[in-house]
């Protein structure tokens, strides 16, 4: 294989097509569009098709990248292993994947003490789908995945559930829309402008439940993958959002918003998903150990 075709087709996937590739790489688009074809020649398959005036994977396409996303960390990792000067200390590459349904500020706390241990760590983190971070965990590409629910029995990936903590959920919104509530809370939200969280996020599968046992309706204004994008809208005062009762007073200072009330009814857990049975990395121990004690313990 001639690994600099595999390299320009690597770059054409990751920035979504030949002519950012080709500004990347400094080639022409014409030359890199060659080189890709050279690679599908080798391989006997295609791993790009046209859709519109875009280019997307084929299905080849995504195996290969995902191939090729460990060929060019791995040369990164012997490259940075080679030039360490002897005697210098190793540095720990950490990789995380974080599921989208996770609240950014919560992620952050459970993240943080992993840079605390003794030996220099580089935290590597990237978002997504909790199911597409897992294919990833299966593959060695990430070393832990944070989520809010755990790993299902049906899923066919060798990896283990440790759980980190619950926390009761708490309801905010801005000063003025608060002022307009009438009643105690929950009767409070009958009415009132809300926004929730989206399909996918766990605590949304407690939420109808509640609502109907309390005999409350709000006027759902709209429903968020991103927490932090639910929270932008909720500051703003278009309506009553709620979030993890661990993180009130960080809400409430970031945000500007006023707590409207908290209930036990409504439940997030969180978990750490690993290859490991039992726990060794120095990173997962600190954030299993973090999260269990100060945070939800």
């Amino acid at each position: 294989m001639n690994f600099k075709h595999l390299h320009y087709f690597w770059v054409t996937a990751k920035a979504g097509g030949v002519m950012r590739a080709g500004e990347q790489l400094h080639t022409t688009p014409q030359t890199l569009s060659g080189q890709i074809k050279l690679l599908e020649d080798w391989l006997g398959r295609k791993l790009f098709q046209k859709s519109g005036r875009n280019l997307e994977l084929t299905e080849d396409g995504r195996l290969a990248l995902g191939y090729a996303d460990q060929i060019f960390t791995l040369g990164a990792e012997l490259e940075n292993a080679v030039r360490q000067s002897s005697g210098a200390q190793k540095v720990l590459d950490f990789k995380v994947g974080v599921a989208d349904s996770v609240t950014k500020s919560l992620a952050y706390r459970l993240l943080e003490p992993a840079l605390s241990v003794e030996e220099p760590v580089r935290l590597i983190c990237s978002e997504g789908k909790f199911p597409d971070l897992l294919a990833k965990l299966a593959l060695n590409q990430l070393d832990l995945v944070i989520a809010d629910e755990p790993m299902s029995k049906r899923i066919s990936v060798k990896a283990f559930n440790h759980p980190l903590g619950s926390t009761a959920m708490s309801f905010f919104c801005a000063p003025e829309l608060k002022a307009q509530l009438k009643g105690p809370f929950p009767a409070c939200l009958n009415g009132a402008p809300m926004l929730i969280q989206g399909a996918q996020a766990s605590v949304r599968q407690q939420w109808e439940g509640w609502l109907s046992r309390h005999q409350i309706h709000p006027r759902t204004i709209g429903e968020f993958d991103d927490g932090a994008l639910m929270n932008a809208f909720g500051r703003q005062g278009r309506g009553v959002f709620m979030a993890p009762s661990v993180m009130e007073a960080d809400i409430i200072e970031q945000f500007g918003v006023e707590l409207v009330g908290r209930t036990d009814e409504l439940v997030e857990e969180f978990f750490a998903v690993s290859v490991e049975r039992r726990i060794t990395h120095p990173c997962v121990v600190a954030i299993t150990n973090a999260a269990r004690g100060a945070l939800f313990g």
